[in-house]
């Protein structure tokens, strides 16, 4: 069994014609940049892309394998160069039993099971181009397709304020919206951790996916997995989400969930943040808060039961939040020791100090062992790193 790093949210902001797929996400993030940065930037060897289902992007694919850049693998999945593309589709469900709108991710094994996917979406979207686009169907008559089609089936980011299960949809259950029993792992999002919702007991039959959600490049394995397979694949996912045949997630990595721009309650008004108990602004006196993913989970935790034992959940920095890495320290940072898992994962400190200052290798050691202090992050934005640094003289 081997240790697979794997990304499996990552959006596309463009095509190479130059079509919008997600709106929000950067123009220069196509497919085939991705796919390289996946390789040789990011060092991850297992990605997913949830806007596969845009006609224009099969296209591209499907040129990529006609120029033998990409091939399939067995067991489902296509090789590009070190990396593994997952097909995904992020789907809004918004049917007349949820209070929604709540994002899902659906994930395929073969291209073809993605085109009859997107051939069958299209049938109930408005436009089948973009991403993450309202489905006029119920939530359960999605479920019952992806699976027909042999896919997976994951809520995304399940607590943040807007657009998620608990977000703003479900009020105690997962079945007020989906059949429980063809949910394959919930994502938890970039405010909250493995700790956090231990207390919430329908979770406890779910395994518990961290991902990026990326709209750019950089944004690439802000969180992600390490996963044990045989190799990178989707019938070995799909094993390692079931916990079958001694595949599984082995460990979770993601920001502390201070640092995600919606873990406290704020004021949508002012910005100010707020106790999580407040009905008001004390600053402006509106009602108009944004209550943060601690206290949504507060309210949704109902068991003082035992949690179920899961794969350890690491507290890990990105390399862009830490200050002192800018562009050129990373550039060197990636000239020497090739990708960020390489240098989050496979780096001593004495190495990392024939590259950079010792200040900062000690730095980027902090990050990756979750031994950093921020500000909270709340409202929108995010939670900030504090250069321990300026308080105890390091140096």
């Amino acid at each position: 069994m081997n240790d697979y790093y794997a990304d499996l949210h990552i959006h596309i902001g463009r095509t190479e014609g130059g079509r919008s797929v997600k709106i929000t996400g950067s123009r220069t993030l196509t497919l085939l940049r991705i796919l390289q940065a996946a390789s040789h930037r990011k060092g991850l060897d297992m990605i997913g892309i949830i806007d596969c289902h845009s006609p224009e992007v099969m296209i591209e694919i499907e040129n990529l394998l006609r120029r033998g850049e990409m091939t399939e693998v067995a067991g489902g999945g296509l090789r590009f160069q070190d990396t593994t593309l997952i097909l995904g589709s992020e789907i809004e469900v918004y049917d007349q039993y949820c209070l929604g709108p709540i994002h899902v991710l659906a994930y395929f094994p073969t291209l073809d099971c993605m085109k009859a996917f997107s051939n069958w979406m299209s049938l109930h979207v408005k436009n089948i181009n973009l991403s993450t686009q309202r489905i006029y169907c119920g939530g359960i008559e999605l479920q019952q397709k992806v699976k027909a089609l042999g896919g997976l089936f994951i809520p995304a980011h399940v607590f943040t304020p807007f657009k998620s299960l608990y977000g703003k949809g479900v009020k105690s259950s997962v079945s007020e919206v989906f059949d429980p029993e063809h949910i394959d792992a919930i994502e938890l999002g970039l405010s909250s951790d493995t700790h956090m919702v231990s207390g919430i007991s329908e979770l406890q039959a779910y395994p518990f996916l961290t991902n990026s959600d990326a709209h750019s490049v950089g944004k690439m394995a802000r969180e992600y997995q390490k996963i044990k397979l045989q190799q990178a694949s989707f019938s070995e996912l799909q094993k390692a989400l079931q916990q079958q045949d001694d595949r599984e997630i082995a460990a979770n990595y993601g920001l502390n969930p201070l640092l995600g721009k919606y873990y406290q309650t704020v004021c949508a008004s002012c910005g100010v943040q707020v106790e999580e108990s407040a009905t008001k602004c004390p600053a402006c006196n509106r009602h108009n808060l944004i209550k943060g993913v601690a206290a949504r989970i507060k309210e949704l935790s109902d068991s003082e039961q035992p949690p179920r034992v899961r794969p350890p959940y690491i507290h890990q920095v990105p390399l862009d939040f830490i200050p002192g890495i800018g562009p050129k320290t990373f550039e060197r940072l990636l000239h020497v020791f090739g990708t960020e898992m390489n240098i989050l994962h496979r780096t001593t400190i004495e190495e990392l100090t024939e590259v950079v200052p010792l200040k900062l290798a000690r730095m980027i050691d902090l990050a990756r062992k979750g031994e950093l202090s921020f500000t909270v992050g709340g409202g929108g934005k995010y939670g900030k790193v504090i250069d321990p640094h300026l308080n105890d003289g390091l140096q």
